[in-house]
């Protein structure tokens, strides 16, 4: 006889675990299959952002920055360094052992609330009125047992892989996606990367940092196009002020490898064929979704042609009780996403009647200056026709941003012409990741961009600037 369980979740990523975490909470019985391995081949809990995806690469873009403001930038405090150096193996130690304690705090969160690890791949083979009939196979001593478990609820939870180029094979040592990119040896004397969005980005930051020629090739004819076009402006300016060579546009041809590096041929925004030579090359051109090899006709479910999994605005599929959350479904590819959905289906299989609104999840980038923003962008609501109004506040009137040598950037408020109801804020500046939490809990409770103008914020702090692009709405900032 088949483990049976109220709900089985597939894919612990941050999705999978916080929802399997949340079952567990309220009360049911709860598994989640997991097959990650590290590269010692052991099992691991955390999925890609654990593991290869948000907590190292935050690792990493911290070493460096710390390492670029020992290079440059203690000088402007009075502190002079000589000779400085980096260890890139001791770099990436650090960040494995991050990895680590986080991926082994989660299996403490699984032993905490009674959540069973079932170790393999699972796929599903049918259903019984006993529930869905789930194989987790693969992880036997022989690598080919099995057992079948039985599910009265389940939640797709499998996340997605970085998306290849066909002709531009990916072997993580010359080519690499970004798996490979957080693990290089040492840093290349010249970088490409093919794609401008959120991992190309940050993957370039770290490596021009410690020392890298970085060239980033972007086929979309504007740099950062899903951003508000004020933010994608000053990061297109403070890229190039930092020395990240970036071109839109182009239409990349053929790749060649060598024992000398990568020779990728492309051509430009004018239509001119070019050459570019790089001693590694990084492909990040998005991500898939992992919805292959999951069995999902054997309970009557499909991907639909791009490979997503269809939901309601509950994550539930067109098959009673299957869930899918994350990656795997519409809406950005987001952790923070994943776990909100999480935590909704998990409530949901409850009985409870939660709810997310798509419009207030944030988005972040984490270059130096950090990029973020929740809500709508003012070209999009222009596109929509809706009368508006904005406020913008620089942090170089900031005096906690000149203290700690980071005024670059601003703060953009967007707000309704007639009810001054907010409808997006825009960030770029040092802690944008952390500001603009500020913003998602004002536009969730429907506040008005007057609301935050009248709240008192600490001083000095660079949550100032947040006050001060409320009040510059109205066209009364108290410090510009």
């Amino acid at each position: 006889m088949s483990k049976e369980f109220d709900v089985v979740v597939i894919g612990a990523g941050p999705g999978g675990y916080v929802a399997a975490i949340r079952a567990a909470q309220l009360g049911k019985t709860v598994a989640c299959i997991e097959k990650w391995k590290n590269p010692a081949g052991t099992l691991k809990l955390g999925g890609t952002c654990l593991n290869v995806g948000c907590i190292p690469s935050k690792a990493l873009l911290a070493s460096s920055e710390e390492f670029e403001n020992a290079s440059h930038h203690l000088a402007d405090h009075g502190i002079s360094v000589e000779n400085v150096s980096v260890d890139i193996s001791k770099m990436m130690g650090r960040k494995d052992g991050i990895v680590e304690k986080m991926t082994k705090g989660i299996e403490f969160l699984f032993r905490k609330n009674k959540i069973t690890w079932l170790k393999g791949h699972g796929k599903f083979t049918g259903k019984t009125d006993a529930g869905v009939q789930i194989e987790v196979s693969g992880e036997g001593e022989d690598g080919a047992s099995s057992e079948v478990v039985t599910a009265k609820n389940v939640i797709i939870a499998t996340g997605s892989k970085a998306r290849h180029l066909p002709g531009i094979p990916v072997d993580n040592k010359l080519i690499a996606d970004n798996e490979g990119a957080l693990s290089f040896d040492t840093a290349p004397k010249k970088l490409a990367v093919i794609g401008a969005g959120v991992i190309g980005l940050e993957l370039g930051s770290v490596w021009r940092r410690l020392g890298a020629d970085v060239t980033v090739l972007e086929a979309l004819p504007e740099f950062l196009g899903v951003a508000d076009q004020a933010l994608s402006k000053e990061a297109a300016k403070q890229f190039k002020k930092q020395g990240l060579d970036i071109h839109v546009g182009v239409k990349v041809g053929e790749v060649k490898t060598s024992e000398n590096g990568v020779t990728i041929a492309y051509t430009d925004k004018d239509g001119n064929a070019q050459t570019l030579e790089a001693d590694r090359l990084v492909v990040s051109v998005g991500r898939v979704p992992n919805t292959d090899n999951l069995g999902l006709e054997a309970i009557g479910l499909k991907a639909n042609e791009r490979g997503f999994i269809d939901v309601d605005d509950h994550c539930a599929t067109a098959v009673p009780n299957v869930y899918a959350i994350g990656d795997v479904v519409r809406g950005p590819m987001l952790a923070h996403k994943a776990e909100d959905e999480g935590v909704l289906v998990a409530e949901v299989i409850d009985g409870q009647k939660p709810h997310i609104d798509y419009n207030c999840i944030p988005w972040v980038i984490y270059t130096e200056p950090e990029i973020a923003w929740v809500g709508k962008t003012e070209q999009q609501l222009k596109a929509e026709g809706r009368e508006i109004k904005t406020g913008q506040f620089p942090f170089m009137a900031n005096g906690r941003a000149l203290g700690i040598n980071k005024a670059d950037g601003f703060v953009k408020m967007i707000a309704d012409a007639k009810t001054d109801e907010l409808l997006g804020v825009h960030i770029i500046s040092a802690n944008a990741s952390d500001l603009i939490a500020e913003a998602v809990v004002a536009m969730e409770f429907k506040a008005a961009s007057e609301d935050i103008g009248r709240i008192c914020h600490p001083h000095p702090s660079l949550s100032e600037v947040m006050r001060e692009a409320a009040l510059a709405v109205d066209k009364r900032a108290l410090n510009m």
